[in-house]
């Protein structure tokens, strides 16, 4: 049967050349650790994990030190350090309606720490107008939290606008960048960020397994360590490092990971993000116009091209979404991913909680033909 990834939203596939065998040549001829070896192996070895520190911080327009840029298994882990590090009690963080849990449950938890937290209302389909957090900044707000796109429908949020906002009124501004990275351009300076998260799975094209952030100095000093442990310095002391990354950056790197994510930076810098944009883009607009013109077919988020990413979420209004994604996957070898998309404040704002949503997220890689494919795949599924 034909096999067709529309799950990119998830996890991107295929990954960028040369990612597997550079994680492959690591673990079969290097295999060392990092900062815990006196040997030429792990100094140079040292040596490739900060070139990739300095690629990101080019990547993400981030003009502070290399150092830091930490590392961690996930945005998911990036985001708690973030919010937990950062959050105590009496302070106030913003939020948007359209958060993925990533970051709703984190500054849900923090509220047993006495922390407040608001909720920025967006539309129906999912944009936020910059007014709506305006409105919620308080005496004691510290922070808006936000993703830049959403992972349900793929509605773009006002990043630069926010951020200005925050730099204006003295706040963190933190960002999600989940669906964004390695497709539309992230630039910390330009967009005042304070701390960004990034994950290497997505649109960076690299493995799972790494993740991480880059913040800068300021927001470093206003937070506490999460986690404790071995870091390959001051040996001497039961105390973490207060110093970057060391100060969030606990026990053995995932390494091979990070050579991954590595040789995945060069591969999408090649490619440049207008040629992995540009292309998705094509490949949505007929898949996004045929639905719009499909009876019992709803398209959550924006009914257009502009302001979004090329994700695709439908709901079938005469039938159950659920079944429709195992027939899509069972008949047609079609891989969606069903359901709430962990993010039941986004489905809320945009009125399909709690049924959910059948979500095509495309790839630089997906074809026209597939595309059509898809598209002849659901008509037949309706008819």
């Amino acid at each position: 049967m034909k096999k067709v990834y529309l799950d990119n939203g998830s996890t991107s596939f295929p990954k960028a050349p040369e990612v597997g065998s550079v994680m492959k040549d690591f673990i079969d001829e290097v295999g060392c650790n990092v900062g815990r070896g006196g040997y030429e192996s792990a100094y140079s070895l040292a040596e490739r994990i900060l070139g990739t520190r300095e690629k990101l911080c080019q990547f993400f327009g981030f003009e502070g030190n290399d150092s830091n840029v930490v590392f961690t298994p996930n945005i998911t882990y990036s985001l708690n350090i973030l919010a937990n590090g950062l959050l105590h009690e009496g302070d106030h963080v913003i939020i948007s309606s359209m958060e993925h849990n990533a970051v709703a449950r984190p500054v849900e938890y923090a509220k047993k720490r006495g922390v407040a937290v608001s909720v920025a209302p967006c539309d129906a389909q999912g944009r936020l107008d910059p007014q709506k957090v305006e409105d919620c900044i308080g005496p004691k707000t510290k922070a808006v939290m936000m993703l830049h796109a959403s992972n349900v429908c793929g509605t773009v949020l006002p990043v630069q606008e926010i951020g200005e906002l925050c730099e204006q009124r003295g706040l963190f501004f933190i960002l999600d960048s989940a669906q964004t990275a390695g497709v539309l351009p992230v630039d910390m300076n330009k967009m005042k960020i304070s701390a960004l998260a990034f994950t290497g799975h997505k649109g960076l094209l690299g493995p799972q397994g790494i993740g991480g952030f880059l913040l800068r100095d300021e927001i470093s000093e206003a937070m506490d360590t999460v986690f404790q442990g071995g870091t390959g310095s001051l040996s001497d002391s039961l105390v973490m490092p207060d110093f970057l990354p060391d100060k969030f950056e606990v026990g053995t790197l995932n390494i091979p990971g990070i050579l991954g994510l590595s040789a995945a930076l060069d591969y999408v810098n090649g490619l440049g993000l207008d040629t992995i944009r540009n292309r998705e883009m094509e490949l949505l607009k007929p898949f996004l116009e045929e639905m719009l013109d499909t009876k019992g077919v709803a398209v959550a988020g924006i009914p257009g091209m502009e302001g979004r990413m090329a994700i695709l979420s439908l709901d079938f209004t005469e039938k159950d979404n659920a079944e429709i994604a195992f027939r899509l996957d069972e008949e047609y070898g079609i891989m969606t991913r069903c359901g709430l998309h962990c993010a039941p404040l986004a489905h809320q704002t945009l009125g399909t909680f709690p049924r959910g949503t059948v979500r095509f997220a495309i790839g630089h890689k997906n074809t026209e033909e597939e595309i059509r494919y898809a598209i002849e795949a659901i008509r037949t599924l309706l008819a």
